[in-house]
C-alpha cells in the first residue's frame, strides 16, 4: 500500500470512529460533519473526499459493525428449529441482543431513514438487502413447509416484521428497555402475526 494510500484509509477509519462515537452520544441529526471533522482531527474537506454525506457516513460505520452480525446469523441458522414463528423470533432475538450493544447508535440509524435527503448509495435501516434475505428466506422455508399462505404477499409480511422491530426499539429509547425485554415484546407479536400468515383450512 503507497504511503498516500495508507494516509487516506487512515483518515477514513479516523472519521468513520469519530462518527461512530458522535452518533451514538449525540444522536445522528444533532452530530454535524464539522463536529466528525473536530472529533477525527481532519479538515472537513477531508471528511467530504471520502464520504458524499452524513449519511453515507453512518451507513459505513453500521455496515462495518454487520460482519460479526452475519457470522453469527451464519452459524446459527443451519440449527433453527420450529415452526416459522420460533425461527423468527429466534432470528430477531440475535439482532436485539447484537444491537443493543449500542442502542444509541442503532436508534439514529433507524431515525435516518426517515431523511428523506439521503442518497439512494445510502443504507439506513430497512434498506440492508443481505439482512432482509436472512427474514426473507426464513418466510419462504415457511411457505415450501406449509406454515404461511402461497397467496400471502411476503414482502409486506417482511415489511411488517421490520417495521415492527423497529418500532420496538422505542422501549429502550422511553424506558431504557434491554434486548431481552424488547424480545419479549416482539415475540408477542409475532405470535399475532402469525395468526394471520397461517394457511386456512
Amino acid at each position: 500500500m503507497s504511503i498516500r494510500k495508507s494516509q487516506k484509509e487512515a483518515t477514513r477509519q479516523r472519521v468513520l470512529d469519530a462518527a461512530r462515537d458522535l452518533f451514538e452520544t449525540q444522536g445522528y441529526e444533532e452530530t454535524t460533519v464539522r463536529e466528525i471533522a473536530r472529533r477525527a482531527e481532519v479538515a472537513v474537506g477531508s471528511v467530504f473526499t471520502t464520504f458524499a454525506s452524513k449519511g453515507d457516513i453512518l451507513s459505513q460505520v453500521m455496515a462495518d459493525r454487520l460482519d460479526e452480525l452475519y457470522a453469527e446469523l451464519d452459524r446459527v441458522i443451519p440449527h433453527l428449529r420450529g415452526g416459522v414463528a420460533d425461527r423468527l423470533r429466534s432470528l430477531f432475538a440475535i439482532h436485539f441482543a447484537f444491537e443493543t450493544r449500542r442502542t444509541k447508535l442503532f436508534l439514529a440509524h433507524i431515525a435516518a431513514a426517515f431523511d428523506w435527503t439521503l442518497s439512494p448509495s445510502t443504507r439506513p435501516y430497512g434498506r440492508n438487502p443481505r439482512l432482509r434475505q436472512v427474514i426473507r428466506d426464513c418466510l419462504i422455508e415457511g411457505v415450501n413447509r406449509g406454515e404461511i399462505s402461497a397467496h400471502l404477499d411476503l414482502e409486506a409480511l417482511l415489511d411488517a416484521l421490520m417495521g415492527i422491530y423497529a418500532w420496538t426499539y422505542r422501549l429502550a429509547a422511553w424506558e431504557g428497555a434491554d434486548a431481552d425485554q424488547m424480545s419479549a415484546v416482539f415475540d408477542r407479536q409475532i405470535g399475532l402475526l402469525a395468526e394471520g400468515f397461517l394457511p386456512r383450512a
